[in-house]
């Protein structure tokens, strides 16, 4: 029975994902934020949900591996997701078509990596108003980091044009307001949390019935259903040929999902929770460290016109995803 709970949560993800995403490619095409800006802030907040209610509520059942592992293991299912689409949508070759500015949130996210692989290797003891110091400098270095994208991203009079040629203009958005994208937007997303929530139990219950472990269960099972949400919505916004709209979702839901360490911390009483895991984390969060390098240089290499030698970077990004979904499963 927990089996069905945990699939009927995952198949109410995946429909509230289809209209929290259409809702926002309708918010970035009537309102002056754009596809990029609605796509790392307001897409990737609002598809991050089920990762925020699912390390809560792992904290509340006292399971810190179960919280830190789905974390980690969605930024390495969300990059799997992006290398994907990428395969699948190789004629529209997205990363040569997105903004400049994912250069800068590709990078940030790159930089958060590598601090949480250390902050993992470390592990120091040392707790700052409830949460640990390495969660910290996770945060500090987060916020620094918005702060300069969002002084880097500001559109210039120059810009709007090439950005509205990749919000899907093909499209008729007349049929819904902004009034109703934003009210059907937040009822989206509610919905989606509730179902985070749903996601975490069964699958706290599913990791006793099969003993696989917390760890490899949040950092796999759990991390791919919490996913979904990403997975629809590159889906639909590639569909509507929005490629800022994609890629900011994931690069910005990778951001936000680091800061659910923040929240996961303060709930968790036994001191600093990055110091309470499994090591097995250290290697989810070093491949999320090279899965970003891969994605980094896919959003700055030279064009090329050949569909093979486009794709290799995205070939390389899923092999190294399995290696190491199996080297977690092992240890």
């Amino acid at each position: 029975m927990i089996f069905v709970w945990f699939i009927l949560a995952a198949i109410i993800t995946v429909f509230a994902s289809i209209k929290l995403s259409t809702y926002a490619d309708t918010i970035g095409e009537k309102s002056s934020l754009g596809g990029m800006l609605v796509g790392t802030i307001f897409l990737a907040g609002a598809t991050s949900l089920p990762e925020v209610t699912t390390s809560i509520s792992a904290i509340v059942l006292d399971s810190p591996d179960l919280a830190v592992g789905n974390v980690f293991g969605s930024n390495m299912f969300n990059l799997l997701i992006l290398a994907s689409f990428d395969l699948y949508f190789r004629k529209q070759q997205i990363f040569q078509a997105a903004a400049h500015s994912h250069l800068y949130t590709a990078s940030l996210g790159l930089l958060l990596a590598v601090v949480s692989l250390l902050a993992l290797s470390l592990q120091i003891p040392i707790s700052f108003l409830g949460v640990g110091l390495d969660v910290w400098i996770i945060l500090v270095t987060y916020a620094l980091g918005m702060w300069l994208i969002s002084k880097r991203s500001q559109p210039t009079p120059d810009q709007a044009p090439a950005d509205a040629s990749t919000t899907g203009e093909d499209y008729n958005f007349s049929g819904i307001s902004l009034k109703k994208a934003t009210i059907g937007f937040i009822i989206a997303a509610l919905i989606i949390m509730g179902a985070g929530t749903l996601l975490t139990i069964a699958g706290d219950q599913i990791a006793v019935v099969t003993g696989l472990g917390a760890s490899f269960v949040g950092s796999f099972l759990i991390a791919l259903t919490t996913s979904l949400p990403e997975a629809i919505a590159v889906l639909v916004a590639l569909q509507l040929r929005n490629h800022n709209l994609a890629i900011g979702s994931i690069l910005g839901s990778n951001l936000f999902n680091l800061l659910i360490l923040g929240a996961t911390d303060i709930f968790y009483q036994s001191g600093p929770i990055l110091s309470a895991v499994s090591s097995v984390h250290q290697i989810t969060a070093a491949a999320v460290g090279i899965l970003s390098v891969i994605t980094l240089y896919s959003l700055v290499r030279k064009k090329t016109n050949r569909s093979f030698r486009y794709g290799v970077p995205s070939i390389i990004l899923i092999f190294i995803y399995f290696i190491s979904s199996y080297l977690i499963f092992i240890q």
